[in-house]
């Protein structure tokens, strides 16, 4: 009888060698990696030609991530701390010579395409994604304890009222002071008291009055911020994850916020000394193709990757651990940016976070430090100001339009109650062809009075940006949203805002409306769409301005003045 030998991979050691159990383990490795690293070792440039280098093409995705997330602990180990420096020398002049990091050489990774599926009929949708957000931190906001004076808490004071999604108050933050004083922090605390005595502005031909919660603090503070602003870029980092920019599709925003920031000349500078603001210059989107296992439904290698990555920040430079992240800020359309911070605990808590899902129910954005991110979804990146317009009022034959896929708690309950049922309501899972050889997607946008902006998989759509461009009102159904710009623009001039509870009553609260009130909101989406248009070459009050803006805006307002 031939002897037949054990097989290799039993049925249990198969479960036991599952793929999350695999991914954990690569975290652990990384872990240990970063312990036995802890030897000093001097500064050699041949040793930064090691960052982020991955496998030799054919390595699989779990080979990557082991090789992407050991990269940086490592590194920041073996990097000698400038913040062991005496703070007396940390805290004098500028440097004599302007500082430009050495870039990391690429990635051995290829970038695929977005993964967003884009539908016949001119809309488009994420793919199914796991559920991987897991416990929110059990701290969610300790940066909000007793309220302050700060003096400039937001710019609430607008002239048509409160508009707030949650209707909850901002309120002021406490941070710890910095480590040492620099002359941007002086500039910072003076920009903050004159921005609490901007002289009013009337009839301002750039800037329309009841867009804005106050237009006249808005002002001044644009101004101050084209006057002062100085922003530091690290270089660290290496592409795609770094510097390598989406311009295309539902996470265009962080994409062309980048590729704008990299190229500013007058904002950006070499000497991180004069910064007031420190940009971490990664991709969410490509941090989830390039290191997220498929199928694991974890996420733990890119927390571990941006964890490891600031710790080798704060190692090699002293800018971080001056402030403890406070004055760094980054930039995040995936619906995942906010979940890869959780395992650094001054990331999560005090960085600046341009996000586009800004969620209050998650305990991780924070109302009056981050910033709610618009979700743009770009068709041609060339041509990024393509189909914009819509048609006048008169011709807007469609009372309400949604079309899209049915994930998410909102939009199953949207087509239940209104797909299919009544003929002003055009809700639809997706177009049908019939439908779409008369009308496309955008042909719809262009015809209807109100857009439905349901959430999906997170609160964030890109429908909102998507019917500002077409000049259709925006109805959004999203609770606990922080919308974009919420620090500056007053959304319930140009947008209706509905309750999630109240979708059933959706036909009723619009046709309560009075047709001169939707001519006025009408009127405001076609002023206030300047203020999300991307430009190759960014013009004054555009959305790349808008954004910094919103960060600026942030940083001054942590500042305490005695």
């Amino acid at each position: 009888m031939p002897h037949h030998a054990t097989p290799l991979h039993p049925p249990a050691v198969r479960k036991f060698l599952s793929r999350p159990r695999v991914v954990a383990a690569c975290a652990a490795v990384a872990a240990l990696v970063l312990l036995l690293s802890a030897a000093p070792a001097a500064e050699d440039p041949s040793r930064w030609h090691s960052y982020l280098v991955g496998p030799l093409p054919g390595g699989t995705r779990e080979e990557t991530v082991v090789a992407v997330v050991g990269s940086f602990a490592g590194a920041a180990a073996a990097s000698p701390s400038a913040a062991g420096a005496p703070l007396s020398s940390l805290g004098e002049s500028n440097l004599s010579g302007e500082i430009e990091p050495t870039p990391a050489p690429s990635m051995v990774l290829v970038p695929a395409p977005s993964p967003a599926e884009n539908f016949d009929d001119g809309s488009m949708e994420e793919p199914e994604r796991p559920e991987i957000k897991g416990n929110p931190p059990k701290d969610p906001a300790p940066l909000l304890q007793e309220p302050i004076s700060t003096g400039l808490p937001t710019m609430s004071s607008d002239v048509n009222g409160e508009h707030d999604m949650d209707r909850k108050p901002v309120l002021p933050l406490r941070l710890e002071a910095p480590l040492w004083s620099t002359a941007a922090d002086k500039e910072l605390i003076y920009a903050k008291k004159d921005i609490t005595n901007a002289p009013l502005t009337l009839d301002d031909p750039d800037l329309y009055a009841p867009l804005f919660r106050n237009v006249s603090m808005f002002k001044r503070s644009y101004e101050l911020m084209e006057r002062l602003l100085k922003v530091f870029i690290y270089h660290d980092g290496a592409k795609p994850i770094f510097h390598s920019p989406e311009l295309k599709g539902i996470y265009a925003s962080e994409g062309w916020f980048m590729k704008l920031m990299e190229a500013n000349q007058n904002f950006v500078v070499r000497d991180p000394n004069r910064a007031h603001l420190f940009y971490l210059p990664y991709s969410s989107r490509q941090l989830e193709h390039n290191l997220y296992v498929p199928g694991s439904n974890s996420i733990e290698p890119l927390s571990i990757f941006i964890k490891n990555y600031i710790d080798m920040i704060s190692a090699k430079y002293p800018y971080w651990n001056r402030t403890k992240g406070a004055d760094h800020f980054f930039v995040a359309c995936h619906d995942w940016g906010p979940y890869t911070t959780k395992l650094h605990d001054e990331l999560r808590k005090n960085t600046i976070k341009a996000l586009c899902n800004a969620d209050l129910s998650e305990g991780i954005f924070i109302r009056g430090k981050d910033v709610s991110l618009p979700e743009t979804f770009l068709r041609a990146p060339r041509r990024p100001l393509r189909d914009i317009g819509g048609r006048p009022v008169a011709q807007r034959t469609i009372l309400a339009f949604f079309a899209g896929q049915m994930h998410g708690r909102v939009r199953p309950v949207l087509l239940k109650c209104w797909g299919d049922k009544d003929a002003d309501m055009r809700i639809y899972s997706r177009l049908p062809h019939r439908i779409t050889r008369r009308r496309n997607y955008v042909q719809h946008m262009k015809s209807s009075k109100y857009c439905i902006c349901p959430m999906g998989y997170e609160v964030n759509s890109p429908r909102i940006v998507e019917a500002i461009y077409y000049e259709c009102v925006p109805v959004i159904i999203a609770d606990n949203f922080v919308l974009p710009f919420d620090d500056a623009l007053n959304w319930s001039a140009f947008s209706v805002v509905v309750p999630e509870r109240d979708v059933p009553k959706l036909k009723e609260i619009l046709l309560a409306i009075p047709k001169s009130q939707y001519i006025t909101l009408q009127s405001n989406v076609k002023r206030v769409q300047k203020h999300f248009l991307w430009h190759p070459n960014p013009i004054k009050y555009d959305i790349f301005h808008m954004i910094l803006h919103s960060v600026w805006f942030s940083r001054v307002n942590q500042m305490q003045i005695d």
